[in-house]
């Protein structure tokens, strides 16, 4: 039994016939009947049940094709494992992005992939903080930029920045000209606030802090970024988000973002890479470049946060 003869055979069981799996492999028919007959004698069992309209996997067909998926499955993770230790990082690397800082960061993220790393290919992930934090540590993403991050045995991470978190309002509110507003004012506006459902970060952290203020935060609940902001543009709501998720809609005076202090939310955010990433060196790579583009848009004040005191913010691989 040779890789190849399993490569047939999945072919076969999921094309559902032999002369189509054949034309997907480029090899003749009979050849290919061949080796599945010389794989079903060398197992000594039928794999196939042949049939008027094509093949059907048999009973034991069927979990020898899962063994046989799941090998050539690790064989193409070694590869990868093996290309990502070349000179220039390649490979697909899957970077997962909060709804809050995907549309700002998307664009610029993708330009410097482009010129720092382009044998990587990006694929961008946007969910929610708490569902990113699930899929690094399951492997599921190789990179993510989170919020509030707490430490985990798979993931290894570098606490990039803190950011304030502000009241938005629509530009004909009342309040729109307010240099600032106490924590304990936002609740008691004419105007009902919509923010993110639990478990959101968001929510958390403003539940939280009322919580030692003694303050009850009535609010709508919303898990989308678009439809928040819609509901501010259409002057219905204001919203509590940091400047940078709507960012766009600000500088188009179709709404106003105003500090929040007495106390000031806030969350930390962290670039963070799993360690159970077939493509550990890509990985890494990409990270670092994310974290460069966090920090230029923040020293250019577009994104409007505090860097941590460092150098260089660059993600570093925790120790096993």
């Amino acid at each position: 039994m040779d890789l190849r003869q399993l490569r047939y055979f999945t072919q076969i069981a999921e094309s559902g016939n032999v002369s189509r799996a054949a034309e997907v492999l480029r090899i003749a028919q009979p050849s290919l009947s061949q080796q599945m007959r010389n794989l079903e004698d060398e197992l000594g069992v039928e794999l196939l049940f042949r049939h008027a309209r094509g093949v059907t996997p048999t009973e034991l067909g069927l979990k020898f094709y899962e063994h046989a998926r799941r090998i050539l499955q690790e064989v193409e993770r070694a590869k990868e494992v093996m290309r990502s230790q070349a000179t220039s990082p390649s490979g697909r690397i899957s970077v997962g992005l909060p709804t809050s800082a995907c549309r700002g960061l998307s664009l610029p993220l993708h330009r410097a992939m482009a010129e720092a790393l382009p044998n990587i290919s990006l694929h961008i992930v946007e969910a929610m903080s708490g569902t990113l934090d699930e899929w690094i540590q399951s492997g599921r993403l190789d990179v993510a930029l989170l919020y509030d991050h707490k430490a985990f045995e798979h993931v290894a991470w570098t606490e990039m920045m803190v950011e304030d978190l502000m009241f938005i309002v629509p530009t004909s509110h009342p309040l729109a000209a307010r240099r600032e507003i106490a924590f304990g004012q936002v609740f008691q506006q004419a105007l009902p606030v919509v923010l993110p459902g639990r478990p959101n970060v968001l929510r958390a952290v403003i539940e939280q802090l009322a919580a030692r203020h003694d303050i009850t935060p009535a609010a709508t609940d919303c898990e989308s970024l678009p439809a928040i902001a819609e509901l501010v543009r259409a002057q219905a709501f204001a919203a509590i988000m940091p400047h940078f998720a709507l960012a766009a809609e600000i500088e188009r005076g179709e709404m106003v973002a105003i500090p929040i202090v007495d106390p000031t939310p806030s969350w930390r955010l962290s670039v963070v890479v799993s360690q159970r990433t077939l493509n550990t060196r890509g990985s890494e790579a990409v990270a670092e470049v994310l974290a460069g583009v966090i920090g230029d848009l923040v020293q250019r004040s577009v994104w409007r946060a505090r860097l941590k005191p460092t150098e260089r913010p660059v993600p570093v691989r925790a120790r096993a």
